[in-house]
């Protein structure tokens, strides 16, 4: 195939992830048609790209959480938080084994369950130098379950006459990626969409030590740590919207601009995943991902309903 013939729709589709048209999943589902077409430019190095992308992305969405807020929520709720987040994290890494699913992989699933499914998967791969097929098969998990989320989490939360707080936080926890979390709560109601977009908001501030944890965790044999540097500017940029929040238009605008980086960083994963790799991946990625996410959204439906 000429140059050309694979650069032309490449780009195409670029552009077309640029557009608030196309969500998340489908440039991660873009990306992997267009791979498994053999439509991806082979001279361009889209495995950098990605990575340096993805850092910036994370520390634009900084600008989007409001630090009193969420430390807010997060002392209100912060028995519930910890445990959930070690919990999955824990599970987990004991799942991978049990599974003899890659670790990193593994890690990789049980980060975005714990925390805010893909973002979460987008901060910690650095930290442990994940690969892009890692990456690409963890995040395919991770929407696949929000996909189903989406649709089933309102009916049960109905048909167990849950109320409006009770779903919020129980969606914020067990939901994976924070777009599900606002579509499936704002379908039960407004008191839940509320309840359920702050905690979620909160629950991302704990990327920043998952990422340092997971750095010391997957060091290297020299016993060198590799800092996540990037988590540090996630910070600074918390901060900075915080202590200055006349300039909230500006801040607003950075992190529409980084969610949407970050679906481009989606598609450029995607692009990187073909059939040939996930056959050789086989089905343990999606069961290890559906029996966590099992475990984690019924404990914790049971704590907020039984407790």
């Amino acid at each position: 195939m000429k140059p050309y013939q694979q650069t032309v729709p490449f780009i195409l589709a670029l552009l077309a992830c640029l557009t608030p048209f196309v969500t998340s999943p489908t440039a991660l589902v873009i990306g992997f048609f267009l791979a498994s077409f053999g439509l991806v430019p082979s001279q361009v190095n889209l495995a950098k790209i990605t990575k340096k992308l993805l850092a910036y992305s994370i520390v634009g969405l900084g600008f989007g959480i409001h630090f009193e807020q969420a430390l807010a929520v997060t002392s209100n709720g912060i028995g519930l938080i910890i445990t959930s987040i070690v919990g999955t994290l824990v599970i987990g890494w004991w799942l991978t084994k049990l599974l003899k699913l890659e670790q990193k992989l593994g890690y990789l699933i049980a980060a975005g369950t714990a925390i805010c499914g893909g973002s979460a998967i987008a901060a910690v791969s650095p930290a442990i130098k994940a690969e892009d097929e890692d990456i690409g098969l963890a995040l395919a998990t991770v929407f696949v379950l929000n996909s189903i989320a989406l649709f089933v989490f309102p009916v049960i939360g109905h048909a167990l006459n849950l109320d409006q707080q009770t779903f919020g936080t129980w969606a914020a926890i067990a939901i994976h990626d924070t777009s599900s979390v606002v579509g499936a709560a704002s379908a039960y109601g407004e008191e839940a969409l509320t309840t359920a977009t702050t905690l979620k908001l909160a629950r991302a501030l704990w990327i920043i030590p998952v990422a340092f944890l997971s750095a010391f965790i997957f060091r290297n044999d020299s016993k060198k740590i590799t800092i996540p540097y990037f988590i540090l500017f996630y910070c600074a940029a918390i901060a900075f919207s915080d202590l200055l929040p006349q300039f909230e238009d500006a801040y607003t605008l950075i992190f529409d601009i980084s969610k949407r980086a970050l679906v481009v960083c989606l598609f450029l994963i995607g692009c990187g995943i073909s059939v040939s790799k996930l056959k050789a991946a086989g089905a343990k990625p999606l069961i290890f991902g559906v029996t966590l996410w099992v475990l984690i959204s019924t404990s914790s439906l049971a704590w907020l309903t039984l407790a």
